[in-house]
C-alpha cells in the first residue's frame, strides 16, 4: 500500500484510521468477553489471533485451507448476497469457534453440512457445532448471508474494506476489511486459497484475485469465476466491481494478466500499465521468480478512497497509477503478499521494502541514486514527522501507515545495502522472497538473522539503531 500522508506527497495513500486503537485496553477486554468461559478447558477458540494492535482480528483454534466465495451484488441497491464456504483443520478441541464478519445478515450456518448453532458479538460470528471437533480434524463450515457491506473505519480515520463506487465497488481489506464481506479469520499469519464465483448486472465485471477460470451472461447477469491457488491472506483478498475496459495477455514468462481499468482513467493508466511486463520482469531479477500465476491491476476510479493497495495477483488502484505506484505495488507481490508480516507491527517489512524498491528502480532507470534519495531524506530536520517512531515499533495501529514505516523503513534497508555491500545486500533479498519464506511469513527477527548469516557480520547495531530507535539516528 502507498503512504497515507499527512501532508500532500506523490500518490500516496491517505492517512486513514480512528480510534480503535486509542484504547488497546478496552480492546484485550473484549476480546475476552467475545471469546467467553469455554465449556471445558482449551475447547472454545479464542476471538482474535493475538495481535496487540487489532486485538479482535483473526481467531483461534483453527487454520482455514481454502475459501469458496459465492457472491451475488447489486451496485444500484447496494446489496449483497453471500455463500462462503470455509475448509478448515482444527488445531484444538473445538466445542465453539469464531470467524470475523462485521454488519451483514447471516441467515444459515453449517459445520459438516450439520446445522450450527451461532450468534453475533460484535464483529465475531460465534459458531457452536453440533459436535465437538477433535485437534488435527479437517471440518467445512457454510455460511449464508446478505444486506449491505459497509467499509470499516481505521484507527488512522480511513475506509477500510467494501468501499461503494458509483457502478460498483472498491474493495480493498488492509488491516481489517475483509470482515465487511465475508466471514474469515481474518489475520495474515492465516493464509489459503481461494475461488470466487461473482455474479453482477449485465455490463459490468467483477475482478478478484488469480486465474480467470470462465465467464458466462444470462438472464441480464454475469458469473465470473475466479482462482487464487497460492496461499493468501484475507485483507490481500478482492472482489472489485465496476465498468471496465479489460485486457489480458500472458507474459514471456507465461504469468496471466488481466488488467481491469474504468474508463474515465483508461487514457492515463494505459502509459503506466504498459510497463507492467518490463516491471515485473526487472523485479524478478533482483527479488527472484515473481511469486504467483497471475498478475494485473484494476483501476477504478474511487476518489474517497485516497489509495491503492496490493490486492495479491492483481493491486487495485483508486485512480490511474503514477509509474512509482506500479513498481510499489509489484514489489509487493514479493514483500507483503508471498512473504506476509506475523503481526502489523512487522509491516515495514512490506512498506520499507516496497518503497526502497522504487528507490532502485528509479536508480536502475536513469534517475537519482538510492544514496541521493537517502540523502535527501536525512536532511530532514529533527522532530519532523520522518523522525516520529522507530519502524519496527509504530506503537499502535493507528501509525502503521505513515511515513517512518515507508522511507524510514527504506533508510534502514540502504543502510544495511551500505554495510554489507551490493552483491551480498540482493542476495539477502533473493533469500527472503524465497527459501523459507516464499508463500509464508517473516519477521523482523527473522530478517535480521538472515541478513548477519549471509553477510558474516555482526548488525544488531545497525538494526538497532535504524528500526528500534526513536529520533533521528546520528550520522553515520
Amino acid at each position: 500500500m502507498r503512504p497515507r500522508p499527512q501532508q500532500p506527497a506523490r500518490r500516496t495513500t491517505v492517512l486513514r484510521r480512528e480510534a480503535v486503537v486509542a484504547a488497546v485496553p478496552v480492546a484485550l477486554a473484549a476480546l475476552l468477553t467475545a471469546a467467553g468461559p469455554a465449556t471445558a478447558a482449551g475447547t472454545a477458540g479464542s476471538a482474535g489471533a493475538g495481535d496487540p494492535y487489532f486485538p479482535l482480528s483473526g481467531n483461534g483454534g483453527y487454520d482455514v485451507r481454502h475459501y469458496g466465495l459465492t457472491l451475488g451484488y447489486d451496485p444500484a441497491a447496494r446489496h449483497l448476497d453471500g455463500t462462503a464456504v470455509v475448509t478448515a483443520r482444527a488445531t484444538q478441541r473445538l466445542t465453539r469457534f469464531d470467524l470475523d464478519l462485521s454488519g451483514l445478515k447471516v441467515t444459515d450456518v453449517t459445520v459438516d453440512r450439520t446445522r450450527a448453532s451461532f450468534r453475533r458479538t460484535g464483529q465475531e460470528l460465534v459458531v457452536t457445532p453440533r459436535k465437538a471437533l477433535h485437534p488435527g480434524e479437517e471440518f467445512r463450515v457454510t455460511v449464508t448471508y446478505a444486506g449491505t457491506p459497509r467499509p470499516v473505519t481505521d484507527p488512522d480515520g480511513s475506509p477500510d474494506g467494501w468501499i461503494p463506487t458509483d457502478d460498483g465497488a472498491f474493495v480493498a481489506g488492509e488491516p481489517q476489511g475483509a470482515m465487511t464481506w465475508f466471514p474469515a479469520n481474518s489475520h495474515p499469519t492465516d493464509k489459503a486459497s481461494y475461488d470466487f464465483t461473482l455474479t453482477v448486472p449485465q455490463g459490468r465485471t467483477a475482478v478478484a484475485n488469480g486465474v480467470l477460470l470462465g465467464q458466462r451472461t444470462s438472464h441480464g447477469r454475469t458469473t465470473f469465476r475466479w482462482r487464487q491457488s497460492e496461499p493468501m491472506a484475507a485483507y490481500l483478498a478482492t472482489a472489485t466491481v465496476g465498468t471496465f475496459k479489460v485486457e489480458q495477455y500472458t507474459t514471456r514468462d507465461g504469468v496471466k494478466v488481466y488488467n481491469a481499468v474504468d474508463p474515465r482513467e483508461a487514457a492515463d493508466a494505459a502509459p503506466v500499465l504498459k510497463k507492467l511486463p518490463s516491471v515485473l520482469a526487472w523485479e524478478s531479477k533482483l527479488f527472484g521468480p515473481y511469486p504467483f500465476r497471475a498478475a494485473g491491476a484494476i483501476v477504478d476510479r474511487a476518489p474517497q478512497v485516497g489509495y491503492a493497495l496490493e490486492t495479491q495477483t492483481r493491486p487495485v488502484y483508486d485512480s490511474a497509477p503514477d509509474l512509482g505506484t506500479l513498481v510499489h505495488e509489484s514489489a509487493h507481490q514479493w514483500f507483503g503478499d508471498s512473504v506476509s508480516l506475523t503481526r502489523w507491527k512487522d509491516i515495514w517489512l512490506n512498506e520499507g521494502f516496497a518503497t526502497y524498491a522504487e528507490w532502485l528502480y528509479t536508480e536502475q532507470h536513469g534517475g537519482k541514486s538510492a544514496q541521493q534519495t537517502f540523502d535527501a531524506l536525512y536532511a530532514t530536520p529533527a522532530g519532523k514527522d520522518l523522525w516520529a517512531f522507530p519502524p519496527a515499533d509504530p506503537g499502535s495501529g493507528e501509525h502503521i501507515f505513515e511515513t517512518p514505516v515507508y522511507a524510514r523503513g527504506a533508510m534502514a534497508l540502504h543502510e544495511l545495502r551500505t554495510a554489507v555491500g551490493d552483491r551480498t545486500f540482493f542476495r539477502i533479498l533473493r533469500c527472503w522472497a524465497a527459501t523459507g519464506h516464499r508463500d509464508g511469513h517473516g519477521t523482523t527477527a527473522q530478517f535480521v538473522r538472515l541478513s548477519e548469516r549471509e553477510s558474516g557480520k555482526d548488525l544488531s547495531g545497525l538494526f538497532h539503531t535504524w528500526l528500534h530507535t526513536a529520533g533521528k539516528p546520528a550520522s553515520s
